[in-house]
């Protein structure tokens, strides 16, 4: 069974060089692929990447993706500011001269502020671009965890889906071999409210009553609504084994089960029929909520 969820969640984690890193992806139903990314400043280069690498996997769902990272790919450096330390020393020599004093010693100067600088080396395209593949090698890993994530839901839902089948199935078959359906009964069941209305069955023309009992009979025939019904469970199941994606088209064919269903029931001249019609018809709701899942 190949059926596929449109639910899941993935991770994968990374380090190099003192960076760690993140990946998440979180995915819910969705009428198409919609994919949204959260990515730190310095990384917005791979949403492309990732937009492209999740298109492998997934072809339809509101998905999240989220990058978060810590730690730094580069050292920093503490250099003098040598402008500032210049201007504080002539400004301290102007002032020894005038109201005396010792010299400032290093680590006065080093108190300062300004005098001293935190920065970050300057990198290389070429380092920027080697950061920037390492990080999105685990959204591939991650990518592929959503997949078999969603995959293993879809078993589930083509195991439920499968016995839903099964029962619509089921009443199909109870509903074509109805005793109800014959056009004996229909006739019986004519004849009883005729003779309700008359208060007696006596001095009816049999054949008339036959030839009535035909056209009832025949507009309420639900032979054509069993074929389709039967069609339809066959559909159903080969794309349950479809390595592609069935969501839309197994949405579509749940419609043309119920659409089918409510038919039967419209023309249901019988209790047993009827119940069998309504029960067909939650079924059917059943099976479409879970439909909904599939990619």
């Amino acid at each position: 069974m190949a059926l596929s969820s449109m639910t899941g969640f993935a991770q994968s984690s990374g380090e190099k060089d003192g960076l760690h890193w993140q990946w998440e992806i979180k995915s819910v139903n969705g009428k198409a692929l919609d994919l949204r990314c959260r990515l730190p400043s310095g990384f917005e280069a791979l949403e492309a990447t990732a937009r492209s690498t999740l298109a492998q996997h997934i072809k339809r769902g509101n998905l999240q993706v989220t990058l978060t990272t810590s730690g730094s790919v580069s050292r920093e450096a503490i250099v003098v500011n040598e402008a500032v330390l210049e201007q504080v020393l002539a400004i301290a020599e102007k002032l020894r001269d005038r109201i005396g004093g010792v010299p400032l010693s290093a680590v006065d100067l080093m108190g300062l502020r300004g005098v001293l600088d935190v920065v970050q080396p300057t990198q290389t395209e070429a380092e920027i671009a080697a950061r920037l593949a390492d990080v999105s090698s685990s959204l591939e890993i991650a990518a592929a965890a959503l997949d078999a994530a969603r995959r293993a839901e879809g078993a589930r839902l083509s195991t439920v889906i499968s016995a839903q089948l099964a029962k619509i199935e089921g009443l199909v078959v109870a509903a074509r071999d109805c005793p109800a359906r014959s056009v004996e009964a229909i006739k019986l069941r004519l004849q009883e409210q005729i003779a309700k209305l008359l208060d007696t069955g006596a001095g009816f023309d049999k054949d008339r009553l036959h030839q009535e009992a035909i056209l009832i009979a025949t507009r309420a025939d639900i032979q054509e609504e069993l074929d389709r019904l039967f069609a339809h469970l066959e559909a159903a199941r080969a794309l349950i084994a479809s390595p592609e994606p069935a969501g839309r088209k197994f949405d579509f064919l749940a419609q043309e089960f119920n659409r089918e269903a409510n038919t039967l029931c419209s023309k249901a001249l019988d209790k047993t029929l009827t119940a069998i019609g309504l029960e067909l018809k939650t079924v059917i709701d059943q099976m479409r909520e879970q439909v909904q899942n599939i990619e």
